[in-house]
């Protein structure tokens, strides 16, 4: 598997979906390392080109094996489900979130199908996808729908620093009152699991810490006394190698170190952060657990700079990259 077959949903199209794939894909090192095939509409593929002032040819692939995979084309798989000329950019439209939705339905047939080995994915909106009537709220619910995945993880990735979310979407006192023994001990389980998926044989876990320092054994806090610790101790009796707690205010930095493999994150904000910090517009979501491979974009449909050719592509790069790198070693 020198070049990776890396599926491409373009998103939702009133957003910068489909101008960062235009964008990406002239990139000469896409090429080099994976072999993208787009999804998604024809006119909304034009009208990227058009607002990013871009020649790249079109192959419209009609049938698995038309790819061309060269530098210069864009291979695409065109659903014809949208008329895209009649998609206004930077607002909510059913329209739009049903064609999203169709591209990424298409995009796990194709895998499953076995005709793609990973997928890279563009933003969609939540609202559009409520107002078109699908019921889900994003991304990952979507694609563990759709495969039948109960709980797929989602990991954060910068350079060499992995980060995995015990809690995400609760508000802080929700996320403080889900830290239990039971939860975290599971938590360390699945994430030393998805690491071995991506190839990683013997696992080096950090959990960061929930107070300051740690909660100095109890000064500060006693969650990690009462709740974290525990949990530690009997992982690292079935010979997982995880370490911690250890203040959240050092662990990123000696992970990004090269110290372990993946530092487990207790809420949202504290991955988030010490992730962008690092590289906003190269921090990639995967998502693991799933028959596939699957790195994201960790920016929204910035509907306010659609249309503009404002949109970075960079991030759009680095997750096309990363797809192709991990499908090479990813195992369920």
């Amino acid at each position: 598997m020198d070049r990776p077959v890396v599926i491409i949903p373009i998103g939702d199209v009133a957003g910068i979906g489909p101008e960062i794939v235009v964008k990406a894909l002239t990139n000469k090192e896409i090429y080099s390392v994976s072999k993208p095939l787009v999804v998604g509409e024809l006119m909304a593929i034009k009208r990227a080109l058009n607002v990013t002032n871009l020649s790249l040819n079109i192959n419209i692939v009609n049938i698995i094996g038309e790819e061309k995979f060269e530098y210069g084309t864009i291979d695409l798989i065109n659903l014809n489900n949208v008329d895209s000329n009649n998609i206004e950019f930077g607002k909510v439209q059913a329209e739009a979130g049903k064609a999203a939705f169709e591209f990424i339905k298409k995009s796990v047939e194709i895998i499953q199908n076995g005709y793609a080995n990973a997928m890279a994915t563009t933003p969609i909106n939540k609202e559009a996808l409520k107002a078109a009537g699908i019921d889900y709220v994003g991304h990952t619910e979507i694609l563990g729908g759709l495969t039948d995945t109960v709980d797929p993880l989602t990991m954060f990735q910068v350079r060499n620093l992995r980060v995995f979310f015990l809690t995400r979407h609760v508000s802080l006192k929700q996320a403080v009152e889900m830290i239990k023994k039971e939860r975290v001990y599971d938590y360390i389980l699945k994430c030393n699991n998805a690491l071995k998926s991506l190839g990683i044989e013997k696992p080096k876990i950090a959990v960061a810490g929930l107070n300051p320092h740690s909660g100095e054994h109890g000064l500060f806090g006693d969650e990690e006394v009462r709740e974290i610790i525990p949990a530690i101790e009997r992982a690292k009796n079935l010979e997982i190698d995880v370490t911690g707690p250890i203040a959240a205010d050092s662990v990123f930095y000696i992970a990004l170190k090269g110290a372990f493999d993946a530092v487990i994150s207790l809420y949202h904000d504290q991955g988030h952060i010490a992730t962008k910090m690092v590289d906003f517009e190269r921090t990639i979501s995967v998502t693991l657990g799933l028959p596939f491979i699957r790195t994201s974009v960790d920016h929204g449909t910035a509907f306010d700079i659609a249309g503009k050719n404002i949109a970075s592509s960079i991030s759009m790069e680095e997750a096309i990259k990363l797809a192709a790198f991990y499908a090479k070693v990813y195992r369920m």
